[in-house]
């Protein structure tokens, strides 16, 4: 099946660099490009030595495909929020009729705001595969990510029992230094501009931050990470 379209696009790097005059800087920064497939490949030969299981994709239809492949039937799922996820229209995909579980339909309809992060903590970080992207993978085979309320990095260090990481070839960094850089000064603030448009917030920040260096000893195969060769997220 052809990839459902990104019914979000308010959100994405374009949009927000053009409309949000606190991110138009960001509109040529290196960390928006795609990565030669030099480096490409030297991030997926030091993520394999680490341990993880890494796909290279061409296309966000690709990464689609792949996705929606590496998922088996039945599976309960949940998602943080990845504009990269959107990008690829799997959010789309999801919200609708699937194979599988999708338990993040649930958790927002809670309205209570203490319950709903009970159900973030408990049902949505312990899914059998959590979908996410990450701020940065470096050329050392390392991938870094940060968050606000620690749902996200909690549901991927270990909580779930299957990690699914999209992310774009734009991602890929020389070390963690740079990862660093790159969240905080272009994620962050993209971050931050996506929040006015969500919540009517000021800003977002960085309250937990994680560095995944190598796949967990007692099950290898629990992150798999796809690279795609294009631009997406931030």
């Amino acid at each position: 099946m052809a990839a459902p379209q990104n019914t979000n696009l308010a959100e994405t790097f374009g949009e927000l660099t053009k409309n949000d005059v606190q991110v138009t800087a960001l509109a040529g920064s290196h960390f928006s490009k795609p990565a030669s497939a030099e480096r490409v490949n030297n991030a997926k030969a030091a993520l394999e030595a680490n341990g993880f299981k890494v796909y290279v994709v061409n296309t966000r239809a690709d990464a689609f495909e792949a996705v929606k492949n590496l998922i088996p039937a039945g599976q309960s799922i949940n998602n943080a929020h990845s504009t990269t996820l959107e990008e690829i229209g799997f959010i789309t995909y999801i919200k609708g009729q699937t194979p599988w579980t999708n338990v993040h339909g649930q958790i927002l309809a809670e309205k209570d705001p203490a319950k709903q992060a009970e159900l973030r903590r408990t049902v949505g970080s312990t899914v059998d595969y959590y979908l996410t992207s990450v701020a940065s993978i470096t050329e050392t085979g390392h991938l870094t990510h940060g968050d606000l309320s620690g749902s996200k990095v909690g549901g991927v260090a270990f909580g779930s029992a299957n990690v699914i990481v999209v992310a774009g070839s734009n991602k890929i960094v020389k070390d963690e230094q740079e990862s660093w850089k790159r969240q905080t000064e272009h994620a962050l603030p993209l971050e931050s501009a996506r929040v006015r448009i969500a919540y009517g917030l000021p800003a977002s920040a960085i309250t937990h931050y994680e560095v995944i260096r190598k796949a967990n000893p007692f099950n290898a195969n629990r992150i798999q990470v796809i690279i795609v060769n294009e631009a997406l997220g931030y």
